[in-house]
């Protein structure tokens, strides 16, 4: 599995790092040795919201190679919405298999038409904003509608990695990698890929 990780100015660092480090135990802990993954943005480096600066691996690749797309949220997402190059560019990511957003990130798939006829959740401040872009908002920290997976804000980030592990590798894996993050909130919800 390849997972893009769509990197913008001003993106919320929790937002990226709480599923970032989550999702990659999959492989550091062995338990997808298949998995990879791409620091992807339209420019070099990015800097977030409160000046952490992050290089970019690969500059506005096509999106259709990988698998699973994650983006994060933050202010950078309203300025965003009206990048018609930054859309056309995710929009590229279309045949995806599994979207994955946290925070204001939905916004951004909302704006690329993946959210057309499905549920989602953003931060609780931009649930209204969210509304114009998906089928119903769901007020609550992660929505799964098909393979389209949306998370609240900030700190769910980490709630969510621990999902998507859950779903790609099953309860016997999160419950490890919970473990090894020394992180007692998430609640094991036994997914699998039906």
């Amino acid at each position: 599995m390849k997972i893009a990780f769509i990197l913008f100015d001003r993106m919320t660092a929790l937002d990226f790092v709480g599923f970032y480090d989550a999702v990659t135990r999959l492989k550091t802990m062995g338990f997808n040795e298949e998995l990879s993954w791409t620091l992807c943005g339209m420019k070099d480096e990015i800097s977030d919201d409160r000046g952490i600066t992050v290089k970019i691996q690969e500059v506005a690749p096509d999106l259709s190679q990988y698998d699973l797309l994650f983006v994060p949220g933050g202010f950078g997402t309203r300025e965003l919405l009206h990048d018609s190059e930054f859309i056309e560019w995710l929009k590229t990511g279309s045949n995806a298999t599994y979207k994955v957003s946290v925070c204001t990130g939905s916004i951004l798939f909302g704006a690329a038409g993946f959210l057309d006829r499905k549920k989602a959740t953003t931060h609780p401040n931009e649930y209204d904003l969210l509304r114009s872009y998906c089928s119903e908002v769901i007020e609550d920290r992660i929505v799964k509608d098909g393979y389209v997976i949306t998370g609240g804000g900030v700190a769910t980030s980490v709630d969510l990695g621990l999902f998507i592990c859950e779903l790609l590798a099953g309860r016997e894996a999160v419950l490890r990698i919970q473990k090894q993050m020394d992180y007692p909130y998430y609640k094991v919800r036994q997914y699998n890929l039906d």
